[in-house]
């Protein structure tokens, strides 16, 4: 690779590591349960998906493959994030579970960048050998795209901070060991000032999980209050009083993932396959000129979102895990809106069986209505699409700030 050039070309070595990754997924998945099916969240849902999910860490921890890219001293490869990303990019096309989004892919970067010696040496091992599970602490009734907001307190006691509040929209809380939270350990302190970050047992006394079931009664989805919870000040991460800059370096390490677009992918290969083997008025799907002329620039899209997370990738390889925020915006936005339309597209398509799911009529196996039912929420989850042209605004095109 050239100086701020990316080879996008895989050499060799990359392309046999790929083939590896996808022998050993064709493999595995060939075991999993109807219920991991559906793919990204669902592992939360039902105890079978969930020990799946479970068994597939651990093969991972024994190919050595769930957290490659980590430093040796941390129970990595010393990979490099490119190899890495190769990985996520074969995981996601076979709707592979098994790694900890919230532990392995957020919290334990931001450990690597702000935690003490003492927090790595304590933390990061168990993540990488999947013996714990971390949940993601930070929306709130009244916080969520305006993340700074949060209200949940932590106050010195001793040794000790004592946390009261609530958080919200908390996925797989119910079945995680450890939450990350975002708190404020300054209540005179305005928004992004005077927060915190926090390692949280979700054992200890005064924790309470309660679930936010989906109409079809799916339990992914957590508020979790927090009543007078004592926590080590060696569970503190980072400086009191910063923890805003851990969020936001966390926030990067969320968006710059390449799942969405793999499946994206994978999702229009299989609406043209049913395009070229439906007929609608005595013609095939495919031969609506209009019809092939959006599912293809719905393609070319995509496979533009992957080239960007490649990117994003290379990016983080070459200039450290701190990428530039915008960088991480841009794919989060762009994958979500994508999302959008690819679903809209779809049902349309499938016309009246469109709205089908657990249907012998159903087409794609109800692909199509889950996605366009649960895609909505895409744009606003994670920060809002305004929220993230805002960053790219500001931190990628330099614009001004208006108060």
């Amino acid at each position: 690779m050239k100086e701020n050039q990316m080879d996008f070309k895989f050499t060799d070595e990359q392309l046999a590591l790929k083939k590896a990754y996808q022998d050993f997924f064709r493999e595995e998945m060939a075991k999993a349960p109807p219920a991991i099916a559906q793919g990204g969240d669902s592992i939360y849902d039902s105890d079978e998906a969930w020990e799946f999910n479970r068994y597939m860490s651990k093969r991972l921890v024994e190919k050595g493959w769930l957290t490659m890219a980590w430093p040796k001293e941390y129970g990595g490869l010393d990979a490099s994030i490119m190899d890495q990303m190769i990985f996520s990019e074969v995981q996601a096309s076979f709707g592979a579970p098994g790694v900890d989004v919230f532990g392995v892919k957020m919290f334990a970067p931001t450990l690597m960048l702000f935690a003490s010696d003492e927090q790595k040496a304590r933390l990061l091992p168990p993540i990488s050998s999947a013996e714990v599970v971390y949940c993601q602490g930070w929306s709130e009734p009244d916080a969520g795209s305006d993340l700074a907001t949060v209200q949940t307190l932590a106050v010195k006691d001793g040794d000790f901070y004592v946390i009261n509040g609530q958080k919200l929209w908390t996925t797989g809380g119910h079945r995680a060991d450890h939450m990350f939270a975002l708190v404020r350990t300054d209540p005179n302190e305005k928004r992004s000032r005077g927060l915190s970050v926090f390692n949280i047992d979700m054992s200890i006394p005064g924790v309470e999980v309660r679930p936010i079931k989906f109409l079809n009664g799916a339990h992914i989805y957590n508020e979790v209050f927090l009543t007078d919870v004592r926590v080590h000040e060696s569970e503190l991460i980072g400086p009191e009083g910063e923890g805003w800059q851990l969020t936001r370096a966390t926030m990067n390490f969320e968006r710059s993932g390449i799942g969405g677009f793999v499946s994206a992918v994978k999702t229009i290969e299989a609406l043209v396959s049913y395009m070229k083997t439906t007929k609608r008025g005595g013609k095939y799907l495919y031969e609506d000129s209009e019809l092939r002329r959006r599912v293809a620039k719905l393609y070319a899209e995509a496979q533009a979102g992957l080239a960007l997370c490649y990117r994003i990738g290379w990016n983080q390889e070459t200039g450290g895990l701190a990428i530039a925020p915008h960088a991480a915006s841009e794919s989060k936005v762009y994958g979500s809106e994508v999302g959008q339309r690819l679903y809209n597209l779809g049902t349309e398509i499938l016309g009246m069986l469109g709205p089908l799911s657990h249907s012998k009529w159903a087409k794609l196996n109800g692909k199509m209505i889950e996605g366009y039912q649960s895609i909505l929420i895409a744009t606003i989850s994670a920060g809002t699409s305004e929220i993230q042209r805002n960053i790219i605004a500001w931190a990628g095109a330099e614009l001004p700030r208006f108060k």
